[in-house]
């Protein structure tokens, strides 16, 4: 269920903010609704955040060491030191790197000493380097005089002296493009400086390495100031109003907004009044941000653990859907898994954490229960269809065989199944059984969505419109049975027990629609619903198209399941004839442990791209859910 929230607004005067923050955080019950602040106390509190995670993120890579305890003022220390030494390392490496480009540009011209060069000018003997295509240099006539010294079939390295002569700078003008341009230092001194360099850089990756056991410390100390952050927001964006002003002093209130559970209504009051605060509470409207806490039993709760992950929370004037969510979702896992020996190894996967904990006495976390439950379920549909680890039936035990459900098995996948009232003339694969299961999957959901609606509004005549979408799917649903399945066993013709099957799915979809039409907008006039439908004629024609796309929709579920059967089965098909062979045993078992994973992974995406949607597109749709909401987060001194 959902939490029955207060919204409650406090005013105090603007003197004792930090006082009454602390005290509000002190009582811990309170969701402030400030999201805002400024001050450079905040910027200054941000910055060591950004320190922190930097440091992390750093050390995070190095070796494990032993775990130390710090402060918030010895976390910032160290990871002041850690992202110092961090940039003194990056600062070699861009010198390293720029000192190996000078060694790959000169490595052709052996070992050059700018010193020795620029000593012979000293002596009056100016020398100039020089590197150009062959062809060039070969064009380049008796004017000028050169001293070859290397030559390959492309380039020619040479060298000029200066003689003073007339015109000689217009020549060396004209060849300066393929002049050397000479380095600081000597090829061994840039050798040797990058040796220096590595060592350096070596020394400051050990020294990084040693703060390794104060990871765990600076991420307490980001979660401690990311409480101080909370303080400061609420502090400073707290709305202020000036009353008065004399020579002495301002006298002004501050103001917030806030929301609470309503069992802890009381609490509040009796400390506000104790502290003389004035409060005023009242029921939230649908104009308001309301946060959303959701409070289920054990077995309920076991899903969070997954709308976590998602982020998906339910708007306060939404619905608490996590019930049908945990069961629907489950089936959809194990559909989608559809084989009894992953279920198996989902187990047991899922029962090593949930040991440990027991015999450590330690709570056990809800996720590794949850991935129990998707274990259990996957083992059942493996079950009742005779699936495990992509055997073929004839390779199963009977006993395994004897288990299953015969319309669904595997077992019986070429026989022809013919229902009661086709009097053996008509007949359902296997494949269509599965698809009619999907499809009743979508009937019960979807209906389940509009009952929960129709409860919603039991006490306006708005109900008819819900009544009319339920009519709606049932009609629709033997159209995609007719229209999907097969046309000859659900025809528009057929007769059951003097009942027109055909004939009323149609009539329910005509009277599904009117009531639809006329009362789905209702807000107190027929009138007024009416001429909304019309306004929205295209959408609301939509709608049923949208109803019959939504219902096909679920055959996701077989066709995935079906897609994951067909890759096992491919992988023990080309395994098999290797585990004959002592010597391909290990490539086949590889090949088994590899392709089966495999095949896991895509079936764990599959979950989330198609049997999560089923619950946050198609299911919440026909709930009108948005999924727009936010959690409750009481503002307390609990560092999470």
């Amino acid at each position: 269920m959902i939490v029955p929230m207060k919204k409650v607004s406090l005013v105090i005067t603007g003197d004792k903010k930090q006082e009454t923050l602390k005290k509000l955080r002190k009582l811990g019950i309170i969701h402030i609704e400030i999201t805002e602040g400024s001050g450079e106390r905040l910027e200054e509190l941000k910055e060591q955040i950004s320190l922190l995670e930097s440091a992390v993120f750093i050390t995070g890579k190095s070796k494990k060491s032993e775990v130390k305890e710090l402060t918030v003022s010895d976390a910032l220390s160290a990871a002041k030191e850690i992202v110092s030494l961090e940039d003194e390392k990056k600062a070699c490496q861009a010198e390293k790197t720029a000192l190996i480009a000078e060694l790959d540009r000169l490595k052709s011209w052996g070992d050059i000493d700018p010193r020795k060069i620029s000593d012979l000018s000293e002596k009056g003997i100016d020398i100039l380097l020089y590197e150009m295509p062959k062809a060039e240099y070969e064009a380049l006539g008796e004017n000028v005089k050169t001293v070859r010294l290397d030559t390959n079939k492309s380039s020619v390295k040479f060298l000029i002296i200066k003689s003073g002569a007339e015109g000689e700078n217009e020549i060396l003008d004209s060849l300066s493009g393929f002049r050397l341009e000479l380095p600081q230092i000597s090829t061994s001194e840039t050798e040797q400086k990058i040796a220096e360099l590595n060592s350096q850089i070596k020394t400051t990756e050990e020294k990084i390495s040693s703060y390794a056991g104060c990871v765990g410390g600076m991420k307490k100390a980001v979660k401690a100031i990311e409480k101080e952050i909370e303080f400061e927001v609420y502090a400073t964006g707290m709305a202020d109003e000036l009353l008065s002003s004399d020579e002495k002093r301002n006298v002004s209130v501050a103001y917030f907004t806030g929301y609470i559970e309503a069992e802890n209504l009381d609490r509040l009051k009796q400390t506000a009044k104790a502290n003389s605060w004035g409060l005023l509470a009242e029921d939230p409207c649908e104009e308001d941000n309301v946060p959303t806490k959701l409070k289920n039993n054990k077995l309920v709760s076991l899903i969070y653990p997954l709308t976590d992950f998602l982020g998906t929370v339910p708007g306060y004037f939404e619905y608490d859907i996590s019930g049908w969510f945990l069961g629907f979702i489950l089936i959809f896992f194990g559909i989608i898994f559809g084989d009894g020996g992953y279920g198996l190894l989902i187990c047991a996967a899922a029962a090593i954490p949930i040991v440990k904990s027991l015999v450590s006495k330690k709570p056990v976390s809800p996720a590794f229960l949850l991935v129990g439950l998707f274990g259990l379920s996957t083992i059942l549909w493996g079950t009742v269809t005779c699936t495990w680890f992509g055997l073929t039936p004839e390779q199963l035990p009977e006993w395994l065989k004897s288990l299953s459900i015969p319309v669904i098995s595997n077992v019986y996948g070429d026989k022809i199944w013919y229902p009661f009232w086709t009097g053996g003339e008509y007949g359902l694969t296997t494949a269509q059984n599965l698809q009619i299961f999907c499809f009743t999957l979508a009937l019960i959901q979807l209906t389940v969505a509009h009952i929960k609606g129709a409860l919603r509004n039991r006490k306006s005549i708005k109900i008819l419109g819900d009544i009319g979408s339920i009519l709606q799917l049932f009609g629709i649903y033997y159209l995609v049975l007719s229209l999907v399945v097969n046309a000859e066993v659900f025809s528009f013709g057929l007769v059951i027990g003097g009942i027109p099957v055909g004939t009323v799915s149609l009539a329910l979809i005509g009277i599904g629609f009117c009531l639809s039409f006329i009362f789905s907008n209702y807000e107190g006039s027929v009138v007024k619903s009416v001429l909304s439908s019309l306004k929205n004629i295209v959408s609301v024609l939509l709608g049923v198209v949208n109803v019959f796309s939504d219902i096909v929709s679920y055959i996701r579920l077989w066709a995935v399941g079906l897609a994951g059967a067909a890759i096992s089965a491919t992988v023990n098909e080309l395994a098999g004839p290797l585990l004959g062979n002592f010597l391909f045993m290990i490539i086949a078992i590889f090949l088994l442990v590899f392709g089966h994973g495999l095949n896991m992974i895509l079936n764990v995406l599959s979950v989330i791209v198609h049997g999560i949607r089923l619950n946050t597109l198609e299911f919440s749709s026909h709930l009108d859910m948005s999924w727009s909401g936010h959690k409750f987060k009481p503002f307390n001194e609990q560092i999470d």
